[in-house]
C-alpha cells in the first residue's frame, strides 16, 4: 500500500480515501505571522492627541485604572480623551463621565508651545468642578549626555 492509495482486490482500480487529519501548520504559520503585526504594532496605538510635551525628571506614574486625560494642543483646543470638546462642555462631560466623583484622577496635558496660562485655565475649571486629583502631564527627561 502506498501513501493515500488503497487496493480493492486485484481489479485493477485504486481509490483515494480522503484524508481525515487537520494540517494545523498553516493555522500556526497565520498565528505566527498576526504575533508579529501585533507585536509590531502595539506600540503604535498610543491613545492620545498627539502634542509635545514638557520633559521633566518626575518619577513616572503607575496607574493601574486608567484616567480621564484633557489634552490641550498647540493651538489651544481641549480635547476629552481623543474627542475635541468646547470649553463649556468640559466640565458637564467630566461630571458626567465620572458620575460626579470629586476623587477621579484627571491628567492634563499641555503641548509645550501652548501658553501657560491656558493649561492653569483648564485646570481651574476642572478643580473649580469639584475634582480634587488633577495632575500635569510631562515626558521623561532625556539624559542629553548620552547619544
Amino acid at each position: 500500500m502506498a501513501g493515500g492509495i488503497i487496493n480493492n482486490g486485484g481489479n485493477g482500480r485504486a481509490r483515494y480515501k480522503p484524508m481525515s487529519d487537520i494540517n494545523v501548520t498553516p493555522m500556526v504559520d497565520v498565528m505566527l505571522v498576526l504575533l508579529v503585526i501585533f507585536m509590531v504594532a502595539a506600540p503604535l496605538l498610543t491613545v492620545g492627541v498627539p502634542v509635545d510635551l514638557p520633559q521633566t525628571k518626575a518619577p513616572a506614574i503607575n496607574e493601574q485604572k486608567e484616567p480621564l486625560v484633557i489634552t490641550v494642543n498647540a493651538e489651544g483646543k481641549l480635547f476629552l480623551q481623543n474627542s475635541e470638546i468646547a470649553d463649556d462642555q468640559l466640565v458637564p462631560r467630566l461630571q458626567a463621565i465620572t458620575k460626579n466623583n470629586p476623587d477621579a484622577d484627571i491628567y492634563v496635558r499641555g503641548d509645550r508651545a501652548i501658553n501657560y496660562g491656558r493649561v492653569m485655565e483648564v485646570m481651574g475649571m476642572v478643580s473649580a468642578a469639584g475634582f480634587n486629583k488633577v495632575s500635569l502631564v510631562t515626558e521623561q527627561a532625556r539624559d542629553k549626555t548620552k547619544p
